[in-house]
C-alpha cells in the first residue's frame, strides 16, 4: 500500500502500489441473475466507454422488462432461505465480500478509473471507502433497531416484530459505482432482504466485478445484477409488483416518476435526488482559505457529487476578490489521463453529459455572465469536458437552482461545471 496525499483536496488516501493492467482484466459484461451470467434475452447490448478517451472498454447486455422478470423471480425465491438466517450469518457472509474488495483494490480501483474518469488514486481509495461502508453494515445486521415489548391494554401484550420486506431493488448512478452499488446492497442484505441491482448504464463494471466477487459466498438469487437503460429497465422494476422498495439515487425529475409509478404498486421508495449545495461567505472571512475550500469542495469528482458546493453567496463587498481568487484556484488544476497521478481532474462521465453542461455555460453567458476560466481545447472525440471556470454575475433563477453536476461555480453564487473536465464556476446573482 501507498499513502497518496492529493495536492488540491487535501485528502491522505492509502491505495495499491501495484496498478492493475487494464489490458489485461476480463471484464464481466452479462446480467447476473440467480448466481448464473446471462446475456439480455433480446441479445442487445450497450457499449460503455472510457470518457477520458472515448475508447470502448466493453459491451455489456442490454436488458430490458423479461430479464427484470427473471431476476425478480430468482430473487423471490433466494428470499424464502435468505430471511432465515440469522444476523451473525449474514454479516460473516458481508464480511468476507469486503475482504475480497479489499484483496482485490487495484483491480477495481482500476476498473472504476478507466469506466468514470476520476483520477486514479480516487478510483482505489472508493473501492477501500467501500469495502468500509459494507464492514459496516455487516455490523448493523447484528444490531437492528427495535421498540420494547409493552403491555397497552389490559390482558395483552403488545410488541413489533422487524422482518424483511422481500426482494428490493436499487437503482444507482454513475458517480460513485462501487460506492453506490455498497450503500443499495448492504443495508438491503443486512435486514435479510434479496437485492436487484441496475448500474447506470454509462458504468455498470465495477458492480458486475462486485458480482463476481460475491460468488460462493451468497445462496443463489441473492444478488442480482441487471445492465439497461432508466426506460427499459429501471421502469420495469419500479412497476413489478415483485419487489418491495426501490432505492433510487439520481434526478428529481426521475425521482418524482419513480414516486408516481412505486405508488401503483404501493412500493415502498428511497429516493436520494438532485441538490445544489449552497457557501455562505461573509464579509470578514478569510478568503484565501475561503477559495480553496470552494474550490476543493466543487471540484471533487469532477463537480459530480450530489453534495459539491455549487452555488457561492457572497456581498458584493467580497464578491469580486474571491471570484478571483477562485477562478486562480481552478487554473491550478491539472486535467489529463486521469491514471497519471499528477492530475487532479478527469472528465466529466459522458459526452452527452458534457453537453449538457456546455449548455449551461451558455445559458449564463446569454444572461451577462462572465467566464473567468474557460473552455481547453481537447480532442473532439473523447469525453473531456472544460476546466473549472467561474460564472459572475448570474441572474438566472433556474441557472441558481439547477444542479449542473460539474466542475464550475456561480455567484450569489453558483457552482457549476464547464466542459467535460467537471469543476465549480461561480457567477454573481445581482
Amino acid at each position: 500500500m501507498t499513502k497518496f496525499v492529493s495536492t488540491h483536496t487535501g485528502l491522505e488516501m492509502e491505495i495499491a502500489s501495484d496498478r492493475i493492467d487494464l489490458d489485461r482484466v476480463t471484464f464481466e459484461t452479462q446480467n447476473y441473475v440467480n448466481g448464473e451470467w446471462r446475456d439480455s434475452g433480446s441479445g442487445r447490448t450497450i457499449d460503455v466507454l472510457n470518457p477520458a478517451t472515448g475508447r470502448v472498454l466493453a459491451s455489456v447486455a442490454a436488458g430490458d422488462a423479461l430479464d427484470v422478470a427473471d431476476a425478480v423471480a430468482a430473487a423471490d425465491s433466494a428470499r424464502k432461505q435468505w430471511r432465515r438466517t440469522t444476523p451473525r450469518q449474514r454479516m460473516e457472509m458481508m464480511l468476507e465480500l469486503a475482504d475480497r474488495m479489499t484483496e482485490h483494490q487495484a483491480e477495481l480501483g482500476g476498473i472504476e478509473v478507466a469506466n468514470t474518469g476520476k483520477p486514479y488514486p480516487f478510483g482505489p481509495m472508493e473501492v477501500s471507502f467501500a469495502a468500509d461502508n459494507l464492514r459496516f453494515f455487516a455490523g448493523a445486521a447484528r444490531n437492528l433497531e427495535g421498540k420494547a415489548v409493552g403491555e397497552y391494554m389490559e390482558g395483552f401484550t403488545s410488541m413489533i416484530r422487524r422482518e424483511p420486506l422481500g426482494v428490493t431493488a436499487g437503482i444507482v448512478p454513475w458517480n460513485y459505482p462501487i460506492c453506490m452499488a455498497i450503500w443499495k446492497i448492504g443495508p438491503a442484505l443486512a435486514a435479510g432482504n434479496t437485492v436487484l441491482l441496475k448500474p447506470a448504464e454509462e458504468t455498470p463494471l465495477t458492480a458486475l466485478a462486485l458480482a463476481r466477487l460475491s460468488e460462493g459466498i451468497f445462496p443463489k438469487g441473492v444478488i442480482n445484477i441487471v445492465n439497461g437503460t432508466g426506460a427499459d429497465v429501471g421502469a420495469a422494476i419500479v412497476k413489478h409488483p415483485g419487489i418491495a422498495m426501490v432505492s433510487f439515487t439520481g434526478s428529481s425529475n426521475v425521482g418524482k416518476t419513480i414516486a408516481r409509478n412505486a405508488a401503483d404498486t404501493l412500493k415502498r421508495v428511497h429516493l436520494e435526488l438532485g441538490g445544489k449545495a449552497p457557501v455562505l461567505v461573509f464579509d470578514d472571512a478569510d478568503l484565501d482559505h475561503a477559495a480553496s475550500v470552494i474550490a476543493r469542495a466543487g471540484f471533487i469528482n469532477s463537480g459530480q457529487d450530489c453534495m459539491a458546493a455549487s452555488r457561492v453567496l457572497a456581498s458584493d463587498k467580497i464578491f469580486e476578490e474571491l471570484s478571483e481568487k477562485i477562478a486562480r484556484v481552478g487554473k491550478d488544476y491539472r486535467l489529463g489521463d486521469p491514471f497519471q497521478t499528477e492530475v487532479d481532474m478527469g472528465p466529466v462521465s459522458t459526452k452527452r453529459h458534457q453537453e449538457n453542461v456546455l449548455g449551461f455555460i451558455d445559458r449564463a453567458a446569454e444572461g451577462g455572465a462572465q467566464t473567468i476560466g474557460g473552455v481547453a481545447d481537447g480532442d473532439p472525440k473523447a469525453s473531456s469536458s472544460n476546466p473549472p471556470s467561474w460564472l459572475s454575475p448570474i441572474r438566472s433563477r433556474r441557472l441558481s437552482r439547477k444542479r449542473c453536476s460539474a466542475p464550475s461555480s456561480r455567484s450569489s453564487v453558483s457552482l457549476m461545471k464547464t466542459r467535460l473536465w467537471n469543476g465549480p464556476m461561480i457567477a454573481n446573482m445581482a
